[in-house]
Formats: structure tokens, sequence, C-alpha cells
């Protein structure tokens, strides 16, 4: 079963222009130019150091000042492709990661960028091999780790993914992210006590981890306990959050209770509320036996 309604958030997250240097060009009478300066590790460290704390205003000026100032190093493409990343503009991303691709001391992290990207833009075949290989060159790539868990989850691949989260985990030092998506993983394999244990974890680690508290949220009503699953929600939330116990309501069979629920998210929408009120025709049809499959409610 594929769900759709409690969102799982598995890589970087911002938007900037495309920054990367060419070679010198040839001069007059065929000597070369001077060559460029190279980056500063000082300059590369603030850089990542920005995109580490999600200062992505900092990290995009830092990156302006370095390529305006002439300075030309394939670090700061890599970087320059990692805002993107960040920010969402992934194709920019991509044409960025692929020009440094070919550089051996960074062409794992490019094939991590490039893998990531390419998943972020619904082309997970084409990422699966690229981050398989940003993994095969660097053990410890945990992103790429990560994004390969989300990606073998979606094939049901459930060896696969408790094996890329393992890494993921060791590599990260029990990321957030990474005890998020694992718990997801479990929560979809039904193994709720796992997964609620990953959820309280990615809290006590990140508490204002949205994500994490839904989807713990989520694991409590898969348990039956649909009071719990829903106390406390804000308004903006409580829609999401009473459609996710809804969901799961419905799939233990808990019909009347789901209708309940799923009319709750309506009402608490105020306005037209597409998913919900998906879940609620579904479940008229499991009900009175018109239904042959059980909609998404919750994806990576």
């Amino acid at each position: 079963m594929r769900w759709k309604a409690a969102a799982v958030v598995f890589v970087l997250a911002a938007n900037g222009a495309l920054l990367s240097a060419g070679p010198a060009q040839a001069g007059l009478f065929g000597s070369d130019a001077a060559p460029a300066p190279v980056a500063s590790d000082g300059i590369v460290n603030q850089i990542q150091q920005a995109l580490d704390d999600q200062r992505f205003v900092d990290a995009g000026s830092l990156l302006d000042r370095a390529l305006i100032s002439g300075i030309s190093d394939p670090r700061l493409a890599l970087l320059g492709g990692e805002l993107n990343l960040s920010r969402g503009r992934y194709d920019a991303a991509l044409a960025s990661f692929k020009q440094i691709d070919a550089q051996p001391t960074l062409r794992a992290r490019a094939l991590e960028g490039e893998g990531i990207g390419m998943s972020l833009l619904g082309r997970t075949d084409d990422a699966q091999p690229v981050l398989e290989a940003a993994v095969s060159l660097k053990p410890d790539a945990w992103r790429a780790w990560n994004a390969l868990g989300v990606i073998y989850d979606r094939r049901h691949d459930w060896a696969k993914a408790d094996a890329a989260y393992d890494h993921a985990m060791t590599a990260s030092n029990a990321s957030p992210l990474v005890l998020n998506n694992r718990g997801f993983s479990r929560l979809s394999q039904g193994r709720l006590d796992d997964a609620a244990a990953d959820f309280v974890a990615a809290l006590q680690k990140k508490p204002d981890f949205s994500s994490a508290r839904n989807n713990l949220r989520l694991t409590i009503a898969m348990k039956g306990d649909y009071t719990r699953a829903t106390e406390g929600a804000s308004a903006t939330d409580r829609p999401s959050i009473l459609n996710n116990a809804g969901f799961a309501a419905m799939a233990r069979g808990d019909y009347s209770t789901a209708k309940n629920l799923l009319g709750q998210a309506i009402q608490a929408k105020g306005e037209y509320y597409s998913v919900a009120a998906a879940n609620l025709e579904t479940v008229h049809g499991l009900e009175f036996g018109t239904s042959g499959t059980v909609p998404n409610a919750a994806a990576h």
C-alpha cells in the first residue's frame, strides 16, 4: 500500500543562481592567460557552513563574491549545485553537478547531488544507479544512502531499504532526517512500534520537526488510538492530521470512525479538501464492497 498524506522530506532545501566558472581563455599569439585564482579553503568552508546552517542567502552571497572576484574552482561549482538543490532548482543543480562529476576528488559528492536531484525530479530509474555509484565511491555519503532508502521503499524492496537506512544512520550519526525516513519505511511495513521509536528519536533531536511529529501521529492512529493521534493539533495542521487518522481507521477496517474523522477533516479545512474527499469516497466503496483498491494517503 502506498500513501500520500503524511509527507516525508529527505534532502536539502533551497533556491539560487547556477554558479560555475569556465577555463581560462587562450591569449593573443597563442599564450595562455594567467590562470584564475583558486578559492581558499577558508572561503569554501564558509560557504559550506552557511549551507549546513541553512543560511542560503549568505551562501549565495559568498558564492557570488567569490566568482565575481575571478576565482575559478570546481568546489565552487559543487557548492553552487548544492545551493540550487537546496532551493528546489533541480535542473540547474543537475547542470552544475554534471560539470564536475569527472573531478576525482569531487566525483562522489557530485554524483550524490546528481542522484538526489534526479530523485526529486521523479527520475528514480535514472537516480538509482547514480546514487549507488556515489556510495560505492564514498561509503559514508549518508544523503545518498538516505535517498536510496526512499527509492527502495517506493519499490517495496524492504531489505534494501533497511540496509540503506542503516548505512545512512551510521554515517550521519542518526540524523533526524534519516530517523524520520526510516520510521516511515517501518510504518509502511507495518512495524508500528519500531516506526514510533524512530519518530520519537527524531523529535528528541529536532523538536520542531513537523514531518516526524505528523508521522508519529499517523503511527498512533494506525494503532487505533485516534484521540491521542489528533489531540493538540494546531488549527493549521488539524485538517491533515484528521485526514491521516481517518485513513488509518480506514486501513484498520474501522469504517464508521474513518467517515467521522474524514468528515471532521473536510469541515476543519473550510474549503474543498481533495485528499480527504477521495479517502471518504473510498471508505464508502470499501464499506459496500464497490472499491477494489485503497487510495494513496501518505508518501515519502
